[in-house]
């Protein structure tokens, strides 16, 4: 019973900020590499920012210096601190944990950024 949560999305203005937390449960939370992946209506879905089991990281050239992705692994918790927001960051975020080709997805969370 694998589950990942997302929260913390929501309706923001340009140049506001959100931060989204996925809790995972059912999964060894450190032997995950965990990530961030958007989706825009009618495209395909893309990551955004992935942290890996060893607390390296790597971002969308789009979101590097605006976004930041780090995970708790006392709480079996990864974040995404996002800054700066433009309307092209609207998406439907999801969260996701892969280890050796095996991957799960949360249920995403919509995140608006219109004025």
């Amino acid at each position: 019973q694998v589950q990942l949560v997302e929260s913390g999305g929501g309706l923001v203005q340009p140049g506001g900020s959100l931060r989204l937390s996925c809790a995972a449960s059912g999964i060894i939370f450190n032997f995950y590499n965990m990530g961030w992946y958007r989706q825009a209506p009618g495209k395909q879905r893309e990551l955004v920012a992935q942290v890996t089991k060893s607390g390296s990281t790597n971002y969308k050239d789009s979101v590097k210096g605006r976004f930041t992705i780090s995970r708790d692994n006392a709480k079996n918790t990864v974040y995404l601190q996002m800054n700066s927001l433009k309307p092209e960051d609207t998406a439907v975020y999801y969260c996701n944990a892969a280890n050796y080709g095996s991957g799960f997805w949360g249920q995403g969370t919509q995140v608006t950024v219109s004025s």
